[in-house]
């Protein structure tokens, strides 16, 4: 009788490899990369590339002279978090040094520090970009204004983001969110849908982020768990705090278009490494993010509160995966 072997699991055979998946999501960055280079022009170019490179530099130099490991550089896993580190800043020319400095951090602390892809517990971008907003608060807090098509100069023009003007704006005695708006001419929806409104690289247009995030669903680099689950909650808290009182709560549809709400939940939640296997935990994993956001923009002193409520849960991931572990053989 011939007798079968039969190797250990897993037995699942697929094409797939990590290579493939960082490279997709690298795709799925470009139509924010364009957009940043439409309405920040140079500046926004400049700060992706030094980004991208210090990553490329850090990891190459780590890997080759301390870990003694071959270099892994070229499966665009430190492109991805170069690009969300400057998706995260604003882009003003005194940033083109520091993110220099967060993607080090980034890299180094973020990531290499745990000993790679893979095995890092928190997003190695926001550890950068938290980095750097606490090292760093003026240059990290002044935004440029949003100015014509391609324009190429360096020099930029101080503003602020809807929400840092409407947190700014209801200090003051007697004001509300509405008389804020109405002074100081905020972007309507429609626009800020576009892109026309302050804030960093990648989170001034949610339709340059829906179409990488579509075409991520589409090729099953992510599940809709957790960016569901985290704009819902986020809508929904946000909903109820402007039920209850709508002259101090911004309302939920802005809430979501404002900030970095859509690029958080659809491109830093979603990592694999730091977020939750099962989709149960995804689900309170995204939830989690959504209600912490809402905490930290109405009661924290920022006015944003993505790259906080995202780590924050990175660390109790691994109980969500310890709580939400999967019946074993469909037991």
């Amino acid at each position: 009788m011939k007798l079968l072997k039969v190797s250990g699991s897993p037995h699942v055979h697929s094409d797939e490899s990590t290579k493939k998946i960082m490279w997709r999501v690298n795709m799925a960055l470009v139509p924010m990369l364009l957009v940043a280079i439409a309405f920040y022009g140079l500046n926004a170019l400049l700060i992706s590339a030094v980004s991208v490179g210090v990553c490329l530099l850090v990891q190459w130099l780590i890997e080759k002279f301390m870990l003694k490991t071959p270099t892994t550089i070229c499966d665009g896993s430190a492109v991805v978090t170069g690009l969300l580190l400057a998706f995260n800043v604003p882009a003003t020319a005194e940033m083109i040094w520091i993110v220099a400095i967060g993607a080090l951090v980034a890299m180094g602390i973020g990531k290499m520090a745990f000993g790679g892809l893979g095995k890092n517990p928190f997003n190695p971008a926001l550890v950068g970009r938290v980095f750097m907003l606490i090292s760093f608060p003026v240059q990290m807090t002044t935004w440029p204004t949003v100015g014509k098509w391609f324009p190429m100069s360096l020099d930029t023009v101080s503003g602020a983001t809807p929400l840092g003007i409407i947190k700014e704006g209801l200090t003051h005695e007697g004001a509300t969110v509405q008389s804020v708006i109405a002074e100081n001419g905020l972007p309507s929806l429609w626009e800020i849908f576009l892109g026309h409104m302050g804030g960093s690289l990648g989170e001034i247009s949610a339709l340059a982020i829906l179409i990488g995030a579509i075409y991520l669903l589409c090729t099953k680099v992510i599940s809709w768990h957790i960016p569901v689950s985290f704009i819902g909650s986020a809508f929904v808290f946000a909903g109820i705090l402007w039920l209850v009182n709508p002259d101090q709560y911004i309302d939920p549809l802005t809430t979501i278009l404002t900030g970095g709400i859509m690029l958080g939940a659809c491109f830093m939640a979603t990592d694999m490494v730091t977020s939750p296997m099962s989709k149960s935990a995804q689900l309170i994993f995204g939830c989690g993010c959504g209600l912490l956001t809402i905490i930290i923009r109405n009661w924290g002193s920022y006015p944003e509160g993505v790259s906080f409520a995202i780590l924050l849960m990175n660390s109790v991931t691994p109980l969500l995966n310890r709580w939400c572990k999967p019946a074993r053989f469909a037991k």
